[in-house]
């Protein structure tokens, strides 16, 4: 039997009569075990937003989205924008312009449905949202599993990837949402001419 299984230790029959107490103290005991076993979860774990777009997975880190909202039915259009700007639509009173991720990337334009998805990115300056087909929730990774080498993709997008995570032989791509908001051919969404 291991040794965190043993409930004859005095400390752990005091805490009989408070269950939460008790349940935080076998908890303690058994990462104690664990970390003598190696099983610890490490407490540099990356979080993520997982989404789709096409058929490729992609990982946005965690603290780069504010908020994800459905996707509206109907998006009000901005004359002179283009293409990839899908339109405007106000969330809690902010105005919001939408992009469709798959067209600004090279892929084509994004077909709403049921699971589309706008990320709202997380940034002081820039009132902008991601139309993607789909959003996977949060992914948790154990840094060890962090490569440098994104893999290939088919979408132009390798200068806003920071590296993958592998994950049960599946490559995730890290898609920094700060490095597009900061880059000047994102931020020229007017038509040239």
């Amino acid at each position: 039997m291991p040794r965190w299984a043993v409930m004859t230790d005095g400390a752990l029959s005091e805490l009989r009569e408070r269950p939460f107490a008790l349940l935080r103290e076998m908890e303690r005991r058994a990462w104690r075990v664990a970390g003598e076993h190696g099983d610890a979860p490490s407490t540099r774990d990356w979080v993520g937003i997982g989404f789709r777009l096409g058929d490729e997975r992609f990982l946005a880190p965690r603290e780069e989205v504010r908020e994800i909202v459905a996707s509206p039915t109907g998006l009000a259009r901005v004359p002179g924008a283009k293409a990839w700007i899908a339109g405007l639509i106000s969330i809690r009173g902010q105005l919001l312009t939408v992009v469709d991720l798959n067209a600004y990337l090279g892929g084509g334009a994004l077909r709403l449905g049921r699971d589309s998805r706008i990320l709202v990115i997380n940034h002081r300056e820039l009132g902008a949202g991601l139309l993607v087909d789909e959003v996977l929730g949060f992914r948790r990774f154990p840094e060890a599993a962090r490569v440098d080498a994104p893999g290939e993709t088919t979408l132009r997008c390798r200068r806003y990837l920071s590296g993958a995570f592998v994950q049960a032989d599946t490559t995730w791509p890290v898609f920094s949402l700060a490095a597009l908001s900061e880059s000047p051919s994102f931020l020229r969404a007017a038509e040239d001419g």
